[in-house]
């Protein structure tokens, strides 16, 4: 397959937990690629194995078989070429908001100054400067999500992964973070990818995929179809 373009590529990737007879396959054998650009929505029901398939594209689970490899990023796989949104709370307790958000550039070696400001900028982008000095303890669920998404857009992600983002925010907010992560894969040139339940939130997003009982189903488009095991054009 041609890999211009291509950020992240599956090859009839799987992951299996447990073994024998309690083995629980949460992938079975998804194929698919992500390019620069794309802006994909993942819609499936609890259990259909959306967060391990995001698990999988952003490095943080090995396939059990099959593969999985980032052609289009210049540095394997970290907070500054792919940033995850976790669905859970992902906040460290000890940290305020302002040095959560800036966690990221910290540990690449960015001055802690420039840190700071860079994640002052990204929580005003999802409204949550005002926070800056909370601890995490002290934020709702929704809070806690929106300062989860600016640490991601902190580190000017190629890839951005986000795991229902608006699932704990209201309307206006999960609109106004959708908004956030479109405009910021635009102005990065980033490849966005959001799994959702929601189907105003799918529909903001130009491509859809869906999974059933592990199994991916990407759209026919061209520019995220299931990659062609001959290494064809898909």
């Amino acid at each position: 397959m041609n890999g211009a373009g291509v950020l992240v590529r599956c090859e009839a990737a799987a992951r299996t937990y447990g073994i024998g007879a309690t083995a629980v396959v949460a992938v079975h054998g998804a194929s698919c690629e992500v390019r620069t650009g794309d802006r994909i929505a993942i819609t499936g029901p609890s259990g259909s194995g959306k967060s391990t398939l995001l698990h999988l594209l952003a490095a943080l689970e090995e396939p059990t078989t099959g593969q999985v490899a980032w052609p289009g990023l210049t540095e394997k796989p970290g907070p500054r070429t792919v940033g995850v949104v976790f669905q859970g709370p992902s906040l460290i307790p000890a940290l305020d908001v302002v040095e959560n958000t800036a966690l990221p550039l910290i540990l690449s070696g960015e001055p802690e100054p420039a840190a700071r400001r860079r994640a002052l900028d990204c929580l005003a982008l999802v409204t949550a400067a005002h926070l800056a000095d909370k601890l995490p303890e002290e934020l709702s669920g929704g809070q806690a999500q929106r300062v989860a998404v600016a640490r991601v857009l902190t580190a000017a992600p190629r890839l951005i992964l986000a795991d229902e983002p608006t699932g704990q925010l209201d309307q206006a907010s999960g609109r106004h973070v959708i908004d956030v992560l479109l405009a910021t894969a635009d102005t990065l040139g980033a490849g966005l990818v959001v799994a959702t339940h929601d189907p105003r939130v799918a529909r903001r997003l130009s491509r859809q995929w869906s999974m059933n009982d592990g199994r991916l189903r990407p759209d026919p488009d061209a520019s995220c179809a299931p990659a062609s095991p001959q290494g064809g054009e898909p």
